[in-house]
């Protein structure tokens, strides 16, 4: 792909980024550094013993991250799609629980940076299946399927292109 078509690619990557609401983008960047182990989470994102908690029970939540990786079926009539849908719809459904997600925009952004471009086919299924599990509260339900678009939930096809942004953690300088 030519640069400027990466750039472009990459300033929209950032405009719908800078869209979401200041707690998904900070959760986003935090499940970022657990899921593709870039810093110590605790050190960047723990203020409190809550939120220390909250990213050892992401960690955990994420071990498998590396298995749907590998996993991650080429073909939608696989044989063994069950385990990997069932895999990725456990973790789908541990980051809508957090509530810092809001719509299926900040889920598939960060689940594109999470498994990769390959991964999209599967996002609208795993976010709808997580989604609608009971122990997500009923508005909050409503709410995040409502946030699905019918051209997102029927796309007849989905770009390779990797993501070109992936957000970090900006450490705030004392005034």
């Amino acid at each position: 792909m030519p640069q400027t078509a990466n750039a472009s690619l990459a300033i929209a990557e950032m405009r719908e980024f800078a869209s979401f609401t200041a707690a998904e983008q900070r959760y986003i960047r935090r499940s970022l550094d657990v899921g593709l182990g870039r810093c110590d989470a605790f050190k960047s994102w723990a203020r409190d013993a809550a939120e220390n908690a909250g990213i050892r029970r992401q960690y955990v939540a994420y071990q498998e991250l590396k298995r749907l990786r590998e996993d991650m079926p080429a073909d939608p009539e696989a044989d063994h799609i069950d385990g990997f849908i069932g895999t990725l719809t456990r973790m789908a459904a541990f980051d809508l629980s957090q509530e810092r997600i809001d719509g299926f925009s900040a889920f598939r952004f960060l689940y594109e940076r999470l498994l990769g471009a390959q991964a999209r086919p599967w996002l609208p299924s795993a976010f709808v299946a997580a989604a609608a599990l009971p122990h997500i509260r009923p508005e909050r339900r409503r709410m995040l399927l409502q946030s699905l678009s019918e051209a997102a939930a029927t796309a007849p096809g989905w770009s390779e292109t990797e993501p070109g942004f992936y957000p970090e953690y900006v450490e705030a300088e004392a005034a």
